[in-house]
């Protein structure tokens, strides 16, 4: 089927629920206005549906190759990404400097869902890119800047990350890849890496990695850890391609999704070592690669979003054309579209739900991040990159689990049919059961949610976004017709949020393994609860706006406040009740 992006959907939670207006007018955005936002996201709309969305099932089909360490992508890809490369898509959000266009993360999250809708294997290549060179801006020296940003900023060349070994999964303190110091201020560098997307591929002239690896005298540990730029091809005095590196792909990964985009193994020094340079300071590489993996977390949330929509479009099209049963209202032995039964209409009304709620998540913590780098004011740049970092864990998660369920529902709407390969429903399903998985797992999300940001600024973080959220309650009361609809549904859910979070910091639940036990139920509490009054918020505001699309938004906001929500008052009982359980029994069970 063919993809139509949700460009009045995206400028509604820009306008109504991240006020982008404000955003300008403050010069958060540049030199970003409302008619050039428009212009984008109408031109990046019309890349996606027209040149990426018909690669999408036959990247699928075809998948990639690899032979003598060189790998092959699908048919029409390269021709695509030149495409995608010469019209300036690489350049949207990367500094200006090195060539960027320096717009701001929320448009270039709404123009990454285009990409990622329309052909998620083929969209993982620039979200890799810009998250290294997001990475090498902020970490790496002056010299290595001057060689690299330019042709990566540009798309001419594409970056990876490189930390996952046999051995070592999440757990990066158990890495084995070495980095010995030479002569000339280069490192050597000898391991294994497993899962990199796009570590080797025929779309660009050269691929630079960033490694982690420990040198000889390093701490255990992750405080041993160092970042390395380590390219295919060595530039040489004019920049440009040179020697090939002591690196190789031997192996494509063969999964159960995403088949278009390689998922590389990677052997770096099987001759002696790779030439690799360092990025920031040894031993402190881990710090450095987590800005690329935080930007990267948010993307790969936006995956998820993406993955939503074009289930959505392709459930909702299918049940419009889908002739079966009689409808209520229809004579015994009629053949109605099943988007006529009630059941169905549930189902797509909830698919379109959530995934506007995940959406509304995904730029909301990508507004935070653009604050926190261009408001004129100390505090307020403070305040929105602890924010911002708060809701990281929950813009990657929910809308990534969401994603699986959602998919999974557009198979539902199809019937047997979307069981068959030959619909396109089942490849969504398949390419989103990665996304709750990379990046760090949802449960490491979980983990690092209730250890380190639920305490940002002594609690004051999260303190904040309560009240937030609480005012957007108080707030519903001023639309009759909304507050008719929802009821009370958010402050059922703000005070069983309450209550999990004050039974989890209370000194008498000091535990440690009671916090981890409860981490994931709280995470989706926090994204049912802040989806909901982001949508509850959206609809205020377009209702005060004499929007058109006033309606529709107050009607998905209450779909999702009546059948998600509630879902808040079993999750406060997964965690003051079940958690302790766990830790009590599991040993019982397993």
């Amino acid at each position: 089927m063919s993809y139509q992006p949700p460009i009045q959907d995206i400028q509604h939670i820009l306008n109504h629920i991240i006020g982008i207006d404000k955003m300008i007018e403050s010069g958060i955005t540049g030199d970003l206005d409302a008619e050039t936002l428009a212009a984008i996201l109408e031109e990046g709309s019309k890349f996606a549906s027209e040149q990426l969305a018909p690669l999408n099932q036959t990247g699928d089909q075809q998948g990639c190759t690899l032979e003598n360490g060189t790998v092959t992508t699908p048919q029409g890809w390269d021709t695509a990404y030149n495409s995608w490369r010469e019209a300036g898509w690489a350049a949207l959000s990367a500094p200006e400097e090195f060539g960027g266009q320096n717009l701001p993360h929320s448009l270039a999250q709404s123009i990454g869902e285009f990409w990622s809708s329309a052909n998620m294997a083929f969209g993982l290549c620039p979200l890799l890119t810009q998250g290294a060179v997001d990475a090498l801006a902020h970490h790496a020296s002056s010299e290595l800047k001057q060689i690299y940003l330019e042709k990566m900023v540009s798309g001419a060349w594409t970056g990876t990350m490189n930390l996952t070994e046999p051995q070592a999964g999440s757990d990066l303190a158990a890495i084995r890849t070495k980095a010995v110091p030479k002569d000339d201020g280069t490192y050597a560098i000898t391991g294994t890496k497993i899962f990199i997307t796009y570590g080797e591929h025929d779309l660009t002239e050269n691929i630079i990695h960033l490694v982690l690896a420990r040198l000889p005298d390093a701490p255990q540990g992750t405080r041993g850890i160092s970042l390395f730029v380590v390219p295919k091809f060595i530039p040489d005095n004019e920049g440009n391609p040179g020697e090939h590196n002591d690196l190789i792909c031997s192996g494509l990964e063969h999964k159960l999704g995403i088949h278009g985009s390689p998922t590389c193994v990677m052997s770096f020094g099987d001759k002696g070592g790779a030439t690799g340079y360092l990025v920031g300071e040894e031993n402190r590489g881990l710090m450095a690669m987590f800005t690329m993996m935080n930007l990267a977390r948010l993307s790969v949330g936006t995956q998820g979003v993406a993955v939503m929509e074009r289930s959505t479009q392709m459930a909702k099209l299918y049940a419009e054309e889908r002739r079966q049963g009689a409808a209520l209202t229809s004579p015994r032995g009629t053949m109605d579209p099943i988007i006529m039964h009630p059941d169905v209409r549930r189902t797509l009304c909830e698919m379109k739900a959530l995934t506007m709620a995940a959406r509304a998540i995904t730029l909301r913590t990508a507004s935070e991040i653009d604050i926190s780098l261009n408001s004129k004011d100390e505090a307020t740049r403070h305040n929105a990159a602890n924010l911002a970092a708060l809701l990281t864990p929950i813009a990657k998660s929910f809308p990534t689990d969401c994603g699986v369920e959602v998919s999974s529902l557009g198979i539902q709407v199809h019937g047997g049919m979307g069981f068959i390969e030959e619909t396109g429903a089942a490849q969504h399903y398949r390419d989103a059961r990665i996304l709750p998985i990379y990046e760090g797992t949802n449960g490491i999300q979980a983990i690092d949610l209730v250890t380190r940001k639920l305490s940002l600024d002594g609690g004051a973080t999260i303190s904040a976004l309560i009240t937030e959220l609480s005012a957007i309650n108080s707030q519903i009361k001023e639309s009759p017709a909304l507050a008719d609809l929802v009821g009370d549904a958010l402050g059922v859910a703000l005070h069983e949020l309450g209550h999990a979070l004050g039974y989890l910091t209370s000194p008498a639940n000091n535990d440690p393994a009671i916090l981890l036990y409860a981490a994931t139920p709280l995470q989706e509490m926090m994204g049912l609860t802040i989806g909901a009054a982001l949508l509850l918020k959206g609809a205020i505001n377009a209702e005060k706006a004499n929007s058109p699309d006033a309606s529709q938004q107050q009607s998905t906001a209450a779909v999702f406040a009546t059948q998600r929500l509630p879902k808040t008052k079993a999750l406060r009982d997964q965690i003051t009740k079940g958690a302790a359980l766990l830790q009590n029994n599991s040993h019982q069970i397993l």
